[in-house]
């Protein structure tokens, strides 16, 4: 199976939107969670599946205005961001090699 590593930005992405999740419903943060950790999980089983965009792929989260951005290389997945839809497009490019 394909190794994953997570930017540390993309996981204080993934912190910060779970604790905004959850303080407007109970419960809802790790409704979010669980659809990035399937996400992630989804990916690594298909690497393929996102859209292309230059050097990384994007891979929208259902039911949230989130993608997640993510490089494959050699055996690794790479996730670059959980992104916000509706924020700056491409803020992340700078992450990683």
């Amino acid at each position: 199976m394909i190794r994953t590593r997570i930017d540390a930005s993309a996981s204080t992405e993934l912190t910060e939107a779970v604790r905004w999740y959850e303080h407007k419903r109970a419960g809802l943060g790790a409704e979010f969670f669980e659809a990035v950790a399937a996400g992630i999980e989804l990916i690594r089983a298909r690497p393929e599946i996102g859209a292309p965009r230059g050097r990384t792929r994007s891979w929208l989260i259902p039911r949230f205005p989130f993608r997640l951005v993510y490089r494959v290389r050699d055996n690794e997945l790479y996730v670059v961001a959980v992104a916000h839809t509706s924020r700056r497009p491409g803020y992340w490019r700078h992450r990683g090699a």
